[in-house]
């Protein structure tokens, strides 16, 4: 396939429900809206996301919700409330969010490549042409 067959679009997240953003951005990263859609190729488009920082949460997410990782170690389970992650790196919250919904298969590290999250409007693939996907 060639790279040309690819789009790319932009996705405002201001003002958007993190979930439901989440779960759009996934489809078109997987390639789902595409006739050619395979579910064992990389068929999905580029995603480019601007305002990162301006993402909401419904209910008492913002307070409640914790992102547990293990370091490997005995004990070592560390977890990070989504108030601490939304100050210091709201980037992760979209793309683990994304990530989540994304195929549990070796394609996996290739389609989430293809996400670009910014935190503000300025982004560097203006040269790309991206189309505005309106949610």
């Amino acid at each position: 396939m060639n790279n040309n067959d690819y789009c790319w679009y932009l996705v405002d997240a201001e003002n958007q429900v993190l979930g439901r953003l989440a779960s759009k951005i996934a489809n078109l990263l997987i390639g789902k809206h595409k006739i050619n859609y395979l579910p064992n190729l990389v068929t999905g488009d580029y995603v480019i996301v601007i305002n990162a920082n301006k993402i909401i949460v419904t209910g008492n997410k913002y307070k409640d919700k914790i992102y547990y990782r293990h370091t490997g170690y005995v004990g070592n389970l560390k977890k990070k409330s989504f108030k601490d992650f939304f100050v210091k790196n709201p980037k992760y919250i979209i793309s683990h969010a994304v990530s989540g919904m994304l195929p549990r298969n070796s394609l996996k590290k290739n389609i989430i490549k293809k996400l670009k999250i910014y935190l503000d409007k300025n982004h560097k693939h203006i040269s790309q042409k991206p189309k505005l996907f309106n949610l």
